[in-house]
C-alpha cells in the first residue's frame, strides 16, 4: 500500500496545476479564449516583445522526461524505505512485514510517506537532475544522485513510526543509501536511453517561418548533426533580402501560402522565428493559420535580454518557446494509449473465436483475400495502411472512378446507399460493423485510437478545399467517435466535420469511455450504416 502513496505526490503536482506554474516561471505560457471564426478554444500568442538575438542553448525545462524522472525517484525512495524497513523487523517477528502492510497503514503513516516521497523529489529537482537535456557528464550526474540519495535518507531518521518497535534508526538508514543510489542511478540510465532511441524513431517535423539570422539558429540547432531533434520539412517567408545558403533550396512557399504548405506536408510543429516588433501581424496571421489547420505554433520568447537569471528550454525544443497548441496535450494522453492496449488486446483475445469465423465466411462466400488493407491519413497527415474485412468485390478500388458521377454524399467523401461492389456477406458485416474488428491491429500498432475521428481514405481528403477542414488530424484517427453514435452514414458531411471538431476540442477521457459504452447499442442497432 505504501508504494501507492509513493505514486501520490508526483499525480497531485499534475492535478493541481504545479506543472503549469513552473512552466510559466521557466518561459513557456499558454491562455486560452475563444475564438467564433473556428468554434474552438484556443492558446493564443503572449503579449511580448522582440529581439534579433539568435537564440542560444541553455538548460532544459520542466518535461515529460521531468515527470516520469520524478515518478521514479518517488518509487524508488518508498522501495529503498520499505527494503530497509523489512531488513530492520524481518529477523525479530515472523511476518513482521506483512504485518505492518496490513496493520500500520494508518492515515499518520500515509501522510509521513507523502511527506516524504514529495521531499525526496524535490532534492532532487534542486540538484538538477530532472533537466533532460542537461549537459552534466555521467560522472557529474552520479555524484548529483549520491549526494540527492543521502539527503534522502537522512530525512528518513524523522520517520521512527515505520517502525512499530522504533529500531529504524542510524543503522538503518546507513543501509538505506547504497540501496536508493543504485536504483535511482540504475532507472535513470535506462530512461535516458529509451528516450534517446524514442527521440530518434518519433523526430518531429518542422516547418521554421523566417529566413533570417534566428531561423537559420533554429535549423542548425534542431535538425542538423548526430543529435538533432527535428526533422526540417521547409523554410517559409516573403523576405527578399540577403538569405543563407543553407536556406535557398529549402524554401517551401511565401508568407501568404503557409495555409497552403500545411495542407500539403506532414507538419507536426510551426516554428516562427520572425522579430515580433517588425513583423507582430506576419505572425499573427502564421499563429490563425496554423490554429485554422490545427497544427501546433512555437515563437520564440528569449526577447528579452536577463543578466541574472535564464529561461528554461523544452525537450524537443532547445529555445525558449511560447506554444500555441490546438489539441490538449497532456498526461492523460498516457492513460488514452494504456485504454487502447488494453482495450485492443483484450478485444483481439474475446473476439478471436468470431474472427476466425468471420475470416473463413469471407473467403468461402466471395474470391480474393480475406482482410482489405487502405491507405488512410491519420494524426498530422501521417499514412497508415487500415485493415478491414473485406466487404466488396477484389477489384473494388478500380471501379470507383466509373462510380463517381452516382455518388450521394454531399462534401468530398464518397457514398452510394446501393454500392454494386458490395458483396452479400459484405452488407450484413457493415451493417454490424463486424468488418471493422481488424483495425484492433491499428490500435495496437499505435496508428489509430479506440475514440477518435474516422480516418479518411486518400481520395477523400485530396478533395478538401479548405484549411480548417485538416484540424480534424490533429488527433489520432479512431475505431469509433461522436458522429458513429449520432447518425453514422445518416449525417451530412458538415454535420459529421462539425462532431468530429467538437470532439476534439471538448476531449476527456471521461468522453472517450461514454463514447465507448454508446457505440455497442448504436452498433446493435445498426441505424445509419453503409
Amino acid at each position: 500500500m505504501l508504494l501507492v502513496t509513493a505514486v501520490t505526490p508526483a499525480i497531485y503536482h499534475k492535478m493541481s496545476g504545479t506543472l503549469a506554474s513552473r512552466a510559466q516561471s521557466e518561459g513557456l505560457t499558454t491562455t486560452s479564449r475563444h475564438d467564433e471564426r473556428f468554434g474552438a478554444s484556443y492558446r493564443p500568442r503572449a503579449d511580448v516583445t522582440s529581439s534579433a538575438q539568435a537564440p542560444s542553448i541553455p538548460h532544459s525545462p520542466h518535461t515529460l522526461y521531468t515527470e516520469l524522472c520524478r515518478l521514479s525517484d518517488t518509487v524508488v525512495a518508498i522501495g529503498a524505505l520499505l527494503f530497509v524497513f523489512a531488513l530492520a523487523t524481518g529477523d525479530k517477528t515472523a511476518g513482521a512485514f506483512d504485518q505492518y502492510l496490513l496493520a500500520r497503514f494508518t492515515l499518520k503513516n500515509l501522510l509521513l510517506a507523502s511527506i516524504f516521497a514529495f521531499a525526496w523529489q524535490e532534492i532532487f529537482y534542486l540538484l538538477g537532475l530532472d533537466h533532460s537535456e542537461s549537459r552534466m557528464t555521467a560522472k557529474d550526474e552520479l555524484a548529483r544522485i549520491a549526494i540527492a540519495c543521502a539527503a534522502g535518507c537522512v530525512l528518513a531518521l524523522g520517520l521512527p513510526n515505520f517502525s512499530s518497535t522504533h529500531s529504524f534508526g542510524v543503522v538503518q538508514v546507513a543501509c538505506m543509501w547504497p540501496i536508493a543510489f543504485v536504483l535511482a542511478a540504475s532507472s535513470r540510465h535506462a530512461m535516458r536511453h529509451i528516450g534517446r532511441v524514442q527521440r530518434t524513431r518519433s523526430r518531429r517535423r518542422v516547418v521554421i517561418v523566417g529566413s533570417g539570422p534566428r531561423a537559420l539558429a533554429l535549423y542548425r540547432q534542431l535538425c542538423t548533426g548526430a543529435n538533432a531533434s527535428c526533422e526540417l520539412v521547409g523554410f517559409v517567408d516573403s523576405s527578399t533580402g540577403y538569405m543563407a545558403p543553407e536556406l535557398m533550396g529549402r524554401m517551401l512557399a511565401e508568407l501568404e501560402s503557409l495555409e497552403s504548405v500545411l495542407m500539403k506536408y506532414v507538419v507536426d510543429e510551426v516554428l516562427i522565428a520572425l522579430p515580433i516588433k517588425s513583423h507582430y501581424a506576419e505572425i499573427q496571421r502564421a499563429i490563425e493559420d496554423c490554429e485554422r489547420v490545427g497544427i501546433e505554433a512555437k515563437y520564440l520568447a528569449d526577447v528579452f535580454r536577463c543578466s541574472l537569471v535564464g529561461p528554461r528550454f523544452g525537450e524537443t525544443s532547445r529555445f525558449p518557446v511560447v506554444s500555441v497548441k490546438v489539441v490538449k496535450d497532456d498526461y492523460r494522453l498516457l492513460f488514452k494509449r494504456l485504454l487502447d492496449l488494453v482495450g485492443a488486446t483484450v478485444g483481439l483475445v474475446v473476439l478471436s473465436p468470431l474472427l476466425v469465423l468471420i475470416a473463413l465466411a469471407v473467403r468461402v462466400t466471395s474470391p480474393g483475400p480475406v482482410i482489405f488493407g487502405q491507405e488512410r491519413y491519420g494524426l498530422r497527415k501521417r499514412r497508415f495502411r487500415m485493415y478491414k474485412f473485406r466487404t466488396m468485390v477484389q477489384n473494388a478500388e478500380a471501379l470507383q472512378p466509373a462510380l463517381e458521377d452516382r455518388n450521394e454524399a454531399a462534401g468530398p467523401v464518397f457514398k452510394i446507399a446501393n454500392d454494386p461492389r458490395i458483396t452479400r456477406l459484405g452488407r450484413f458485416l457493415r451493417r454490424t460493423s463486424l468488418d471493422e474488428l481488424p483495425q484492433l491491429l491499428n490500435v495496437l500498432k499505435g496508428d489509430m485510437s479506440l475514440v477518435g475521428p474516422r480516418p479518411l481514405p486518400l481520395r477523400d481528403v485530396h478533395h478538401f478545399r479548405d484549411g480548417w477542414l485538416m484540424r480534424r488530424f490533429s488527433v489520432a484517427p479512431g475505431l469509433t467517435c461522436l458522429w458513429q453514435i449520432s447518425g453514422r452514414s445518416n449525417l451530412r458531411f458538415d454535420d459529421w466535420i462539425a462532431l468530429d471538431l467538437q470532439y476534439i476540442d471538448k476531449w476527456s477521457l471521461g468522453l472517450d469511455l461514454w463514447i465507448l459504452l454508446r457505440t455497442i447499442p448504436a452498433v446493435l442497432r445498426g441505424a445509419g450504416a453503409a
